[in-house]
């Protein structure tokens, strides 16, 4: 599940779970110190007044841009291509949401279980030994088999509402905890994010309409430990250039992930996804990060999943989750009053894919598939 934090450093982010880098300076609107959907605000520090003459270093410059002018010119041609297909349904609008489910008294429950604020971001690295590291594959595990069971109630005329009282009842029947269900006052055990929304979807009484795609973020808490994990899946027929977006989101996702392993720096993740997305023509979510999971739902490490000079590097052991959101438009987005559920600012379509890995010394074991 992506969330905005306070760092160390007295920047704030938006933690796919959200964040961008270089030398912007964050900060957000919101008072609270994390809190999911509050926007942010970016300001550049002034550049010296002073002359350089770097002729050199200017020709590399140029040419870097030039690579980023060409895709920015084949996104664009992607959005005309496909902009009657992606923008002919009307927009999201909020719902009749149902009341939060119950979960039964003997299912331990997380920390924030009974509060409405929303939990700092731990500064604490979710390092495990291999008693830690059975319990994540076990809560990983159960929450992959809920996600490819929601996966199977996608289809035309289903609601959101009604994926999210099914997946809320096969988490409780396993004794497990829906992690989403009262964090920050989530009212859900899901997240369901339909077309447009980026992330953090509220289920409601909308019926899924054939051509839709939706992602279903899914997340346990099962003997002490979370196990996190989305996808997005395709509902009826959907159109080639929407399927196209969501095949290349999930590529984007295992080309992350195949960077990772003990020693390397984080800052690959976000270059690789770039890399790829960017072939395509399609943009990647800034705003939203992927982040340490364990006993504690969102921790350090930060992941971009963006080009960034951001220092830190895996270490064996270390589990967190790599979630990026590719737009077929622009990659701005609003935020309902809420404060969750967040669209793109364009209306085209968002896609994105998750997982939950363990870093081991050769690579990265995916935790959350079976």
């Amino acid at each position: 599940m992506a969330f905005v934090a306070s760092l160390p450093d007295g920047t704030s982010l938006q933690l796919s779970s959200s964040f961008y880098g270089g030398q912007a300076l964050l900060s957000s609107s919101s008072s609270s110190t994390l809190l999911k959907g509050a926007p942010l605000i970016f300001s550049w520090a002034p550049l010296s007044g002073k002359k350089h003459h770097l002729p050199k270093r200017l020709v590399l410059v140029s040419k870097r841009i030039s690579g980023l002018e060409e895709a920015m010119r084949i996104r664009r041609e992607r959005e005309l291509q496909t902009s009657t297909t992606a923008r002919r349904r009307p927009p999201l609008r909020r719902l009749k949401v149902s009341p939060r489910l119950p979960v039964p008294d003997h299912i331990p429950k997380p920390p924030y279980a009974g509060s409405t604020l929303l939990p700092e971001l731990s500064s604490q690295h979710q390092i495990h030994d291999s008693e830690g590291i059975a319990c994540m594959r076990a809560a990983c595990e159960l929450a992959a088999r809920v996600l490819d069971y929601a996966g199977t109630l996608v289809r035309p005329s289903v609601t959101t509402n009604e994926i999210d009282r099914a997946v809320h009842q096969m988490i409780i029947d396993a004794g497990a905890y829906p992690s989403p269900l009262g964090y920050g006052g989530f009212p859900k055990s899901v997240c369901t994010s339909v077309n447009e929304c980026m992330c953090h979807g509220i289920p409601d009484s909308r019926q899924l309409q054939d051509g839709d795609i939706i992602n279903i973020d899914v997340t346990v808490y099962l003997n002490g430990y979370h196990g996190d994990t989305s996808k997005t899946f395709l509902c009826g027929n959907v159109s080639d250039p929407i399927k196209m977006l969501v095949k290349v989101t999930e590529e984007c996702l295992q080309k992350g992930i195949a960077v990772c392993k003990d020693g390397a720096l984080f800052r690959k993740i976000g270059k690789r996804i770039s890399e790829h997305a960017e072939k395509y023509g399609f943009g990647v979510v800034e705003r939203f990060v992927g982040h340490g999971v364990g006993t504690v739902f969102h921790s350090e490490p930060v992941i971009y999943h963006h080009r960034n000079d951001k220092p830190g590097f895996m270490v064996e052991g270390q589990t967190f989750t790599i979630e990026p959101i590719l737009t077929m438009g622009s990659t701005e987005c609003i935020t309902w009053e809420d404060n969750w559920t967040t669209l793109t600012a364009d209306g085209f379509p968002a896609a994105q894919f998750e997982h939950t890995i363990l870093i081991t010394r050769t690579g990265a074991e995916i935790l959350t598939k079976y």
